[in-house]
């Protein structure tokens, strides 16, 4: 195994695992979304917004992505050291590990703000509020991977 290929498993995971994230926390909020849109259609705009909230990861990823494969410079893809592609694979870790567990955490924050905005329509900012907090912390994997993808 070279080190191009571990550089390519990192950005690969970072834009992967997020997604994964993503994609399995707006499927959980947006089944809240539905149950609540089948008995008032009224409020659909509302819980929109509350499903799109754990997209929000998967973009996170493709960026990491992007900042990993911008470390391929001519000189690394000729002659990348094994070593060079660990630093980038674990590099791109942090951002990995929480878009896939912050994603998921966020959908189902954001289907129980469905269910808040079901019952509660007013408090709708509320549950927007519980959902972002967990959000902190996809930010946060994303500038550990800024952080030490600068450091290469």
């Amino acid at each position: 195994m070279d080190g191009l290929m571990l550089a390519l498993a990192g950005a690969a995971l970072a834009a992967g695992l997020a997604g994964t994230g993503s994609a399995v926390g707006t499927g959980i909020a947006g089944q809240a979304a539905s149950g609540v849109v089948a008995e008032d259609p009224e409020k659909f705009g509302r819980l929109l917004l509350l499903q799109a909230l754990p997209g929000t990861q998967g973009i996170y990823g493709i960026v990491g992505l992007f900042l990993a494969l911008g470390k391929l410079t001519p000189d690394f893809t000729g002659g990348m050291t094994v070593a060079q592609g660990w630093q980038i694979l674990f590099a791109c870790v942090p951002l990995a590990i929480t878009g896939l567990t912050s994603g998921i955490a966020q959908g189902k924050v954001a289907g129980a703000a469905c269910g808040l905005v079901a019952k509660r329509p007013d408090e709708m900012g509320k549950g927007m509020i519980f959902a972002i907090v967990v959000e902190t912390y996809a930010v946060l994997g994303l500038l550990g991977t800024i952080l030490l993808l600068g450091r290469i």
